[in-house]
């Protein structure tokens, strides 16, 4: 799995390529760590390039999307790019309920910064 980290306004970007799972989750979980350390109050995952997630993917966004939200009142978390069976995984576990999902980066950075 490839991740880039970026910033588009206030919101932070984290754009996620390839499969993510127990054996590369660490390495998002430490980058998403650094810039959530950093005060930043707008999360949006880019999932158009991933393939596969795995539980210990999602237990990552979930605990990114929660420290966000403990860290600030303002603390928002967006989707976007969710297909496949990226999407299947999301609406198996319920987490198409837990974020707002839109189709692309562009809608979902209006929806945060709405």
């Amino acid at each position: 799995m490839a991740f880039e980290l970026s910033q588009v306004g206030s919101v932070h970007v984290a754009r996620l390529q390839g499969r993510l799972d127990s054996h590369n989750s660490p390495d998002l979980e430490r980058g998403l760590r650094e810039v959530l350390d950093t005060g930043g109050a707008r999360l949006l995952f880019d999932l158009a390039g991933l393939d596969y997630i795995s539980s210990a993917g999602l237990r990552v966004l979930l605990l990114a999307a929660k420290k966000l939200r403990a860290g600030s009142p303002q603390g928002r978390v967006a989707v976007s790019g969710v297909h496949g069976n990226v999407r299947e995984v999301f609406e198996m576990s319920g987490f198409l309920t837990l974020f707002p999902v839109s189709d692309s980066v562009d809608a979902a950075l209006a929806q945060l910064n709405a």
